[in-house]
């Protein structure tokens, strides 16, 4: 087993779980970050990588991509250790005199963290895509859940399956390198954005609604797919070499559930003002959270992580100022990558 010893573990490596990995690194805190996707970023990279956000303070507008990018070079200087592909799932605790109980937490890869506190920015947990039955067979052969880059579809015939706001972001993220992008929805109203459904109508985008994938075909690699559309007695025939399934998530705490943390909604974690958790050392912040007012933004999980990391530095070290001090006090003391 693979030990890993920390001052804090984060849980979740979305935009706010890299944000805590800056500011642990500020107070002074060796610092891992867990995430069960093999990549940083949370559902940012995974689900709206080229998508432009407008609400992150200081920026007019800045990708998925290019934010979750920034965050990593932020925390850079301060060689957090990333375990990434791993599921957090067990918690214990030891006991230590005189000081705050070492808690261990194991993760699905075998890996035993060490550490003396836990900051969960897990977003809404770990989110599973609903499946397109009629597609399953070509699942890594054509058929994809999430579209992290548009480089492999370009030149492609594109069917995007879905109504929502990561079908309609995904169908104007790949028509301009795409041969052809066909978006197919079973019904006719979309759960999308309206501004981005105004998009999606003036781009060059052929959108088929009150219709279903009803089978795929292809040899090594997908060809077409079969759509049955209300209405019609036949199918139709769509060529397609890639089909993007965009049909939403499930999302669970999972192993989280049984670490004995209060649950509202039996899906976010309980925190009071120094986003404390219901076990001594557990601390939250994002999306993942829940209290009296709770506003889900990344901006706001940017204020709550920097909350929990300052309280959780008091944690491991009463004697310790829960103000940080501000940033352009001792700029000299930031350590600079090689």
């Amino acid at each position: 087993m693979n030990t890993v010893e920390v001052d804090v573990l984060v849980i979740g490596a979305g935009p706010v779980g890299l944000f805590g990995a800056y500011y642990a690194g500020v107070r002074g805190l060796r610092t891992a970050v867990v995430d069960s996707l093999s990549q940083v970023g949370g559902q940012v990279t995974a689900m709206y990588p080229e998508k432009q956000i407008y609400d992150i303070a200081g920026f007019p507008a800045v990708s998925g991509r290019t934010l979750v990018a920034n965050l990593v070079a932020q925390a850079a200087p301060y060689d957090p250790i990333y375990l990434l592909g791993q599921e957090a799932q067990t918690l214990d605790r030891v006991p230590v005199p005189d000081r705050p109980d070492r808690l261990v937490i194991r993760t699905s890869a075998g890996t035993e963290i060490v550490t003396g506190a836990v900051v969960v920015t897990g977003g809404i947990g770990t989110f599973t895509p609903r499946p397109l039955p009629a597609g399953e067979a070509f699942l890594g052969r054509g058929l994809d859940y999430f579209v992290p880059t548009s480089d492999a579809y370009a030149g492609r015939d594109v069917v995007v399956v879905g109504g929502g706001d990561s079908a309609v972001d995904w169908a104007l993220m790949l028509h301009p390198v795409a041969r052809s992008v066909t978006v197919v929805h079973r019904r006719e109203a979309f759960r999308a954005h309206p501004g981005s459904l105004e998009q999606l109508r003036a781009a060059p985008v052929d959108v088929i609604t009150n219709a279903q994938v009803v089978s795929t075909t292809g040899g090594a690699a997908l060809q077409h797919i079969e759509i049955r559309v209300t209405g019609e007695d036949a199918t139709r025939s769509l060529p397609c070499d890639r089909l993007v399934a965009a049909l939403g998530f499930t999302a669970n705490l999972g192993p989280l559930r049984e670490w004995g943390l209060e649950l509202h909604d039996n899906r976010h974690l309980v925190v009071d003002s120094a986003m404390r958790t219901a076990l001594d050392g557990v601390f939250a912040a994002g999306d993942i959270v829940d209290y009296d007012g709770k506003v889900r933004l990344i901006a706001t999980g940017f204020g709550e992580v920097a909350t929990a990391v300052n309280n959780a530095a008091v944690h491991l070290d009463p004697a310790a100022q829960l103000f940080p001090g501000h940033s352009t006090d001792t700029p000299a003391s930031v350590p600079q990558p090689a």
